[in-house]
């Protein structure tokens, strides 16, 4: 997983994701959320693809997963506005740098602030970058808190629901698309040697004929 341009993790993540939820329960990815919300080196959108996916094999539920998600996406990025708002531009350039923050990344997201205002919340957490900072500046901007939550949380809701619901639904359609070949495997087997068969025989009646 590439954080600010730092490959930063080399993880088998069906693996430690199905150890993660065994041990911990869905509230550790909740945690790997509302960390990365404010600027944590945290791989949590590739985390939510695949628990995600993990639900569509039934181990683990999928309706606590995509709630937990979500309260850890709002209240990460309400913890990055608090930081912004009342400590400022110097304090997390202070202590950002222990989390690869840096100034370029935090101009970065300011330009878009700028140019497409609070509306930004609301699609950030597609955005590498802007999903880890877009708390910390939008309070660095002074932006209303209400009209920031609102947009924190319909945000929150579209990329738990866009990643959450289509990791499940592929992952399903994945499983049984592939319960079916397998089942239909010695059909499958004999149709496909039947085939070449058949075009080995036209072949040879072809070549035959023009000799």
């Amino acid at each position: 997983m590439e954080i600010f341009g730092a490959d930063l993790w080399h993880i088998d993540f069906w693996g430690d994701a199905e150890k993660l939820l065994q041990h911990y329960g869905i509230w550790a990815v909740s945690l790997c959320i509302f960390l990365e919300s404010f600027g944590a080196p945290v791989p949590a959108e590739t985390l939510l693809v695949t628990t995600a996916a993990l639900a569509s094999q039934e181990k683990v539920a999928l309706p606590p997963l995509l709630l937990a998600s979500w309260v850890g996406a709002v209240v990460g990025d309400n913890v990055g506005y608090m930081i912004g708002r009342f400590g400022g531009r110097q304090l997390v350039l202070r202590f950002g740098r222990y989390v690869f923050i840096t100034e370029a990344h935090l101009g970065k997201v300011e330009v878009f602030f700028v140019r497409y205002g609070s509306w930004v919340v609301l699609v950030a957490r597609f955005f590498a970058v802007l999903r880890q900072l877009n708390g910390v500046v939008a309070g660095m901007g002074k932006m209303a808190w209400p009209r920031f939550m609102l947009f924190n949380m319909l945000g929150a809701a579209l990329w738990v629901g866009f990643w959450g619901l289509g990791s499940f639904w592929l992952g399903e359609a994945f499983h049984l698309s592939f319960a079916t070949i397998k089942k239909a495997g010695p059909v499958l087997l004999l149709g496909g040697l039947g085939f070449a068969a058949t075009v080995i025989v036209l072949a040879y009646l072809h070549r035959r004929r023009h000799r």
